[in-house]
């Protein structure tokens, strides 16, 4: 019987001094989440080279679908969310994420579903794959080997691409992903070539560099930006659809890794009421009564403000098709920068860098991916071990 407290462990008030001693580090991250999360460009890579693995031409021999459905949870569903936001708006047919057991009522024949699930066993993926073929709907699977999910795609004769369960899920975007990305190609719905792939691979690699555990805090951007994040409210929003998906990635990180509750979206939605939070009891009410004097160590005392994070796509590929004009874009998001320098709260911002959308989307995601874990750490908490998941499990395995 659980009372609750079980396995938890940390402190409420930051130590920045553990960032800086990699001894400590380690010791504070026995699971090793900061080298899964350091592995996503050799993610990239393998996932690419499995899925060439992969019978696909079934799919490609049957033509382009109605729509393509992708069926998943999590970070599994966010598989749906990257695709749709780099086919982007000259994608031929509409491309639905869906988080919940089976498929829309209205999948048939005619149509294409994506299973995902890092572990081949959650039953949003597996019900939609049970589901897809039982409607003769074509069906790609995702996940680890020998599991559920691959028995369900060998029953409908459908590709199954294995993807090898060596991290948490949340560690696995990349993996996961990139089959995805690729399924899609065949069906002649996005354009994402090797050397798209190699780019996004390498830039991973390379912000894994610039995020390792030996940089330290002042020339570490993950770190930087975790510290700057320490006993905040984060909001973080995204300039683009693309940068969106970076923010709400950031979201999900910040939340299951660190434990922080976190508000994500679009900017242009922001714009239409979130923005008000700047002007609430968190934003510039507090930060406008906060003491320019007043010992800076006294976090105990402090109160909880908010920290803007905004992640900007620069707009690098000018000549596709926009939901709306990147002058746009760029105004809002220079807007908002002075809507909080106005009210005194802190803004962090990360710029995409890149010539493709995946590379640009992958630059946004990477040093935030490793902020959430560094936060953590700060803290005292084990990113890998969430006690509250595994009870709730239990609970409702019940």
């Amino acid at each position: 019987m659980m009372d609750g407290t079980a396995g938890l462990s940390g402190r409420r008030v930051v130590d920045e001094s553990v960032l800086d001693d990699p001894d400590a580090v380690a010791a504070h991250d026995p699971g090793g989440m900061l080298r899964f999360i350091a592995s996503a460009g050799a993610q990239v890579r393998e996932s690419a080279a499995l899925t060439a693995e992969a019978n696909l031409s079934l799919l490609e021999d049957e033509g382009r679908p109605r729509a393509v459905v992708i069926a998943g949870i999590g970070t599994a569903g966010r598989t749906g969310d990257v695709l749709a936001t780099v086919a982007g708006p000259r994608c031929p047919v509409p491309v639905i994420p869906h988080r919940s057991a089976g498929v829309p009522g209205w999948v048939g024949a005619a149509d294409v579903v994506i299973a995902v699930s890092a572990s081949g066993r959650s039953p949003e993926a597996l019900g939609a794959a049970e589901a897809a073929h039982r409607r003769g709907a074509r069906l790609v699977a995702v996940g680890a080997p020998d599991s559920q999910l691959q028995s369900v795609a060998e029953r409908a004769r459908a590709p199954f691409i294995p993807v090898p369960r060596r991290a948490p899920a949340r560690a696995s975007l990349w993996a996961l992903t990139v089959p995805v990305l690729l399924a899609a190609r065949t069906l002649g719905l996005v354009k994402v070539n090797e050397a798209d792939l190699a780019e996004t691979a390498a830039r991973l690699d390379a912000d894994a560099d610039r995020c390792r555990p030996t940089a330290e805090s002042f020339v570490n951007p993950a770190k930087s930006l975790a510290l700057g994040l320490a006993g905040s409210i984060p909001i973080v929003w995204g300039s683009s659809p693309l940068a969106t998906v970076a923010a709400r990635r950031f979201g999900d990180t910040l939340s299951a890794n660190a434990r922080y509750p976190v508000v994500t979206g679009a900017l242009g939605e922001a714009g239409r009421g979130r923005v008000g939070l700047l002007d609430g009891v968190f934003g510039g009410l507090v930060e406008s009564a906060r003491d320019i004097f007043a010992d800076p160590d006294a976090a105990e005392d402090d109160p909880t403000r908010l920290r803007l994070v905004l992640l900007r796509d620069g707009g690098l590929n000018a000549d596709d098709d926009t939901d709306e004009p990147l002058a746009v874009e760029e105004r809002r998001a220079d807007a908002v920068q002075t809507l909080a320098e106005r009210r005194g709260v802190r803004c962090d911002v990360v710029t995409a860098e890149g010539g493709s959308a995946l590379e640009r989307l992958a630059s946004l995601i990477a040093v935030p991916d490793f902020a959430s874990i560094y936060l953590a750490l700060a803290h005292g908490l084990d990113p890998m071990a969430v006690p509250a998941v595994t009870e709730m499990k239990e609970l409702s395995n019940q």
